[in-house]
């Protein structure tokens, strides 16, 4: 086990890099986690980025346990969660075109915080594990940085790696947005804020939908 653990080390800095290029690239989990920044602090923020780092941790259990694989390889499956992952995508985005609409207020601002946390969370844990693309993802990735026949703790610390990476990613992003909150919260940049994010996640939203199945 020690030297099966050993060979796994040596592969984290190159997932670590893979990680955090998919993280940081534009899509409905940055997205979430932008606009509960700044529609609602840095709590909802970190809720709505820690919401994002669980799904990939559901994504990492289920490739472990060969379901990912499934959903990969059945057409059913995958059209299935790819429609409700993009039925998903688009309420988010109608929401906020709403709050456009409305002069930029949302409607959860007067609710208490652990509720907007809360919200946070679970729409971050929701738009990542109802994107089909991410278990399509983890099927090819996570076998590359693991040994010929992993142990379990081979693949916990694999898992673990890429969503501390992917918490770590979104925690930063949801501080450094909330610290700009006052700038943010002016009605004709919110307006803007939430034109761009809604926009963003109908446009995924709607993609997905279209998006014939395949494989990276």
């Amino acid at each position: 086990m020690g030297v099966e653990l050993q060979a796994t080390w040596s592969q984290l800095a190159p997932l670590a890099g893979v990680v955090l290029l998919g993280a940081m690239s534009p899509g409905p989990d940055f997205a979430v986690v932008l606009r509960h920044s700044a529609a609602s602090g840095r709590v909802a923020g970190t809720g709505a980025a820690l919401g994002v780092a669980t799904g990939i941790l559901v994504w990492s259990v289920v490739a472990a346990a060969g379901v990912a694989g499934l959903l990969a390889a059945s057409a059913v499956a995958f059209t299935v969660v790819k429609f409700a992952g993009a039925a998903y995508l688009l309420l988010l985005g109608a929401r906020a075109l709403l709050s456009v609409w409305r002069g930029g207020r949302e409607a959860q601002v007067s609710a208490p915080e652990p509720t907007r946390t809360g919200h946070a969370f679970r729409d971050g844990l929701l738009c990542n594990v109802l994107n089909p693309k991410c278990a399509v993802l983890f099927v090819a990735l996570l076998p590359q940085f693991l040994p010929a026949d992993p142990t379990a703790a081979d693949t916990a610390v694999v898992s673990a790696a890429a969503v501390l990476i992917t918490a770590l990613w979104f925690c930063i992003v949801a501080n450094f947005v909330a610290a700009m909150r006052r700038l943010l919260s002016k009605p004709t940049v919110r307006r803007a804020l939430d034109a761009v994010t809604g926009t963003l996640l109908v446009a995924v939203g709607v993609r997905l939908a279209t998006q014939a199945r395949t494989l990276p």
